[in-house]
């Protein structure tokens, strides 16, 4: 991979309309979209959204080294070549996948979608790859694995920016991978940042509430989850082939009565329904995983998985689908390799100090994914289910009714706490997840409570359970940082878990986390 690209090289082959026939003929050795990450001879794409106009910190760019500037608005008198573009957004993928020698084809690309278990589902056909002896690479909103080399993905979920994505597919190209499995979010799909990754499968889990704020109502996210399917037709020819195959979740009919209809391309579904093309037969639950038999036309092969619930057993299927019929495993080796994953950070995950109940992290917060965690964790116990949880500020407003009406019916005892509150007042947000309790039944101080700080709320969960019983923290899982005003503070729930545990027991363990709402007085709202 060479590190310097003439700019008249690059846009010599992005699509139109970005294709800029007289660009400067000079080099440069990377791309930025952030001035002060700007290295010397670096291209600084200045990009407009969200709260932020990256034409403004053009000056700080060039400042910083920049050889070069992509913009959309007219500019002139600037000290480097300036390029204009009607959408610098969407061309950021192309101009990264030229940088780069345009790795996603040479690699076969399977990309997952979906509300809920695109995780999940990410790693688990990682692990069926590597069973079937493939050299595999794999980029998720956790992390990317190169090889022996793991990269932190960044504090938030989403799918990383275009440029890094492209970064990352060319140093498994240069690892000599074959393989990657892309787990992509909508809003990676809505802001073109893997529109150059030349998609071979793509899987989705389902399609619930979620990302309202961004997307505005449930048909424009459902469309951004459904351009991964799209980008199936225009992928480019590969030597080692293109499968073109569509993944689809039979029992979920919100996305699979439209993908169904709209994918053009070869497509199989999966699921627990008898009308499934690959279906789950034979299921049991314990507590330490689920065993089903996977079958269809051409199969028929038991699997076991230390992953919980019944949602796990389509997020197992869905991987299944894409390992055997999407490229060519063989249905013994994709459950071997379904086996071998242990479980996945801040998933469904057992903090254990040697408390006599259960402790659980889980990554749970929409409302479909609060919904299915709470009947999973129903069925792990005979004890009661307590449940902790936020809603995030500047983001889906109804979900917070949504969620806590869920809790309200389906969890004993609720903790409604924070969330990501950012700029919103955090007493705002649990008023209103508060008002979907009492519409659900709940009563305040008698089934569920309001704690604002998280750390206090985890406290207050445990000093509630009684031996037998789960408390549930979900919203985080695997996140590291909480966000208050415009701060990012140091978060995990799982060590906040081991902390609090550690305190419940008298026993040595990590310090709870600082979040700024443990400096206020009243932590905990006890009425009725």
């Amino acid at each position: 991979m060479s590190q310097l690209k003439s700019l008249k090289h690059i846009f010599a082959q992005l699509p139109h309309p970005f294709n800029i026939a007289n660009a400067p003929d000079m080099t440069i050795n990377g791309i930025a979209i952030d001035s002060r990450a700007v290295q010397m001879g670096q291209l600084f794409v200045a990009m407009t959204g969200g709260t932020t106009d990256g034409h403004a910190y053009i000056p700080n760019a060039i400042e910083n080294g920049a050889a070069a500037v992509v913009g959309e608005k007219d500019l002139s008198g600037l000290p480097v070549p300036y390029l204009r573009l009607e959408n610098t957004r969407r061309a950021l993928t192309w101009m990264a996948g030229a940088f780069y020698d345009w790795p996603g084809r040479t690699l076969t690309v399977i990309g997952v979608t979906g509300t809920d278990g695109k995780t999940t589902t990410t790693n688990l056909i990682y692990q069926i790859l590597l069973a079937a002896g493939i050299q595999a690479g794999m980029i998720s909103t956790v992390n990317a694995v190169i090889g022996n080399e793991m990269l932190d993905t960044g504090f938030h979920v989403t799918t990383p920016d275009a440029h890094d994505v492209q970064r990352y597919l060319a140093k498994m190209v240069n690892a000599g991978l074959t393989h990657v499995v892309l787990e992509t979010t909508s809003h990676g799909w809505s802001q073109h940042r893997v529109d150059a990754c030349e998609f071979d499968v793509g899987v989705v889990t389902n399609i619930t509430h979620e990302h309202m704020n961004e997307h505005g109502n449930f048909e424009n996210y459902r469309a951004a989850k459904a351009r991964l399917f799209a980008s199936l037709e225009t992928t480019l020819p590969k030597p080692q082939g293109n499968p073109r195959l569509g993944v689809i979740n039979r029992d979920d009919p919100k996305s699979f009565d439209f993908l169904k209809d709209f994918i053009t391309v070869n497509k199989l579904n999966y699921g627990l329904s008898d009308g499934a093309d690959v279906r789950a037969v034979d299921i049991s639950y314990n507590p330490s995983g689920v065993h089903f038999t996977a079958q269809s036309g051409d199969f028929r092969v038991p699997v076991t998985s230390r992953l919980v619930g019944a949602y796990n057993i389509s997020n197992c299927l869905a991987a299944l689908t894409a390992a055997v019929y999407g490229l060519g495993v063989e249905p013994e080796t994709a459950a071997r390799g379904i086996a071998s994953l242990e479980g996945i950070p801040g998933r469904m995950e057992r903090i254990d100090l040697g408390q006599d109940f259960t402790a659980i992290v889980d990554f749970a917060h929409t409302p479909n994914a609060l919904k299915v965690t709470l009947e999973t964790a129903r069925r792990m116990t005979s004890g009661r289910v307590i449940c902790v949880f936020g809603s995030a500020g500047l983001r889906d407003k109804e979900k917070r009714r949504m969620m806590a009406e869920t809790s309200a019916e389906l969890a004993d005892l609720t903790v409604l706490t924070a969330e990501d509150p950012r700029t919103e007042s955090l007493e705002g947000i649990l008023e209103e997840m508060a008002a979907g309790a009492r519409s659900r039944g709940g009563s305040e101080g008698e089934t569920f409570w309001r704690v604002a700080d998280r750390g206090e709320a985890i406290r207050f969960a445990l000093r509630l359970a009684r031996p037998g019983d789960m408390v549930l923290s979900c919203g985080k899982g695997h996140e590291q940082s909480m966000c208050f005003g415009q701060t990012e503070y140091l978060w995990d729930d799982r060590t906040a878990m081991r902390a609090a545990l550690a305190e419940f027991l008298g026993v040595e363990g990590p310090p709870m986390p600082y979040l700024p709402s443990s400096d206020t007085p009243e932590e905990v709202w006890l009425k009725g």
